[in-house]
């Protein structure tokens, strides 16, 4: 049996979107395709635009393909994780199924990132809303689990922190939609929340690394 530590991939799971998106953006600068601006203040661009075209599209596929596999793995490792200490409970069960499903509609949505065509554009549209209202759910769902259990108090605190400022995003969006009538105002402000709400989702990931490193969670292979 090797013992490896698992903390690695909830770390790579925070860091390698952020390479992709920031890279993406900055090649999308240079040649000319979005705005030279700060999106997370001025909401000029969105994510999506700014991996759709040019040579950021591919780097941003080839990082974040990997990418939904190396999530649905550390929702897997999650469900493990739990189980060690609530052996009874179905709930890690249920954790893994909505982390898989996240992982899919992410696949989902990078493949077809760049893709011409209204069908393309409905499937990108629905992995990306999916794949971040699943991942909300399923830090939320640990997040109530890992309460429960009483232990690192801290990071419980920050993990559940994540999950209020990533709802309140939510909400904002909606009333956003609901209150304003400029949509250019809105849509700049929508593409700032999604901008944010993607700092918050790899935030979520660094602390569930900090979370097993501190607890010495380790995967296990046996040969």
């Amino acid at each position: 049996m090797i013992a490896w530590p698992a903390w690695p991939v909830p770390l790579a799971c925070g860091l390698v979107p952020a390479v992709a998106v920031l890279l993406a953006w900055a090649l999308s600068i240079d040649a000319g395709l979005i705005p030279d601006c700060l999106p997370w203040f001025e909401g000029c661009t969105s994510i999506s635009r700014a991996a759709r075209h040019g040579h950021g599209n591919p780097l941003f596929k080839l990082l974040m393909l990997p990418c939904a596999l190396l999530q649905v793995c550390h929702w897997a490792l999650a469900r493990e994780w739990l189980r060690l200490r609530l052996p009874d409970s179905k709930a890690p069960n249920v954790l893994l199924a909505v982390g898989i499903l996240a992982g899919a509609a992410l696949a989902a949505y990078v493949t077809y990132l760049g893709t011409e065509g209204a069908f393309y554009g409905r499937i990108r549209r629905f992995g990306f809303s999916i794949y971040f209202g699943a991942t909300f759910i399923a830090f939320l769902l640990f997040v109530r689990l890992l309460l429960s259990l009483k232990v690192h108090a801290a990071i419980a605190r920050s993990m559940l922190a994540i999950c209020a400022l990533m709802l309140a995003l939510g909400v904002t969006g909606v009333l956003v939609q609901g209150f304003l009538a400029d949509a250019g105002l809105v849509d700049r402000i929508e593409n700032a929340l999604e901008w944010h709400l993607g700092i918050f989702l790899c935030a979520g990931f660094l602390l569930h690394s900090a979370l097993w490193r501190a607890s010495s969670f380790k995967v296990r292979l046996y040969a």
